[in-house]
């Protein structure tokens, strides 16, 4: 399936996060749609971040992934949603935490450059490990996002997106319970 990326699917707040949450509906094995199973929106992906990503000042002009880096690639994407999900569930999981940093380190390792795509995410990881206290998952797409509101109050990774969705469903089912 071929799609735009546009500044909604950017909205985790930290480029590790967004690379995660290229699988769409994660949890619902039947409607669950992973982004980077075409190549080319994988590689659209890196000039996307560019523009769109939260920490793109720290990271400038992304390369995309090298062929040969793809499957371990996809690894540490799984690797950072499986750790920080947990996390932010509650759970401290010093496995899950080991594989995030040998993902990592491997990433870290088999890109020449810092201007990769997989170097970029890792490195984005590694510095989200000193935020998870701010981490979330959306109320409603189930999207991991860090929460920088001053008061860490915020529900969903977007409020024009994800949050519209639930208050205008929460103002549908008001009003029709209402009607007689």
């Amino acid at each position: 399936m071929i799609f735009t990326w546009t500044p909604h699917r950017f909205s985790g707040g930290a480029l590790a996060l967004d690379v995660a949450n290229s699988v769409i509906l994660r949890s619902d094995p039947a409607r669950r749609t992973d982004r980077f199973e075409v190549t080319e929106q994988m590689q659209a992906f890196s000039a996307a971040a560019a523009e769109f990503s939260a920490e793109r000042a720290l990271f400038g002009e992304i390369k995309p992934v090298a062929e040969p880096n793809r499957k371990d690639f996809l690894a540490l994407r799984e690797a950072i949603d499986g750790y920080f999900r947990r996390r932010v569930e509650g759970h401290d999981d010093r496995v899950l935490l080991a594989n995030l940093l040998q993902a990592c380190a491997r990433m870290l390792k088999q890109s020449a450059s810092e201007a990769t795509l997989e170097a970029a995410t890792a490195r984005s990881a590694l510095r989200l490990l000193a935020e998870t206290d701010r981490l979330k998952i959306c109320g409603n797409c189930g999207w991991l996002f860090v929460d920088r509101s001053r008061n860490r109050s915020r529900t969903w990774c977007d409020m024009a997106v994800c949050g519209n969705r639930v208050k205008a469903n929460r103002h549908y089912r008001r009003k029709k319970e209402a009607m007689p």
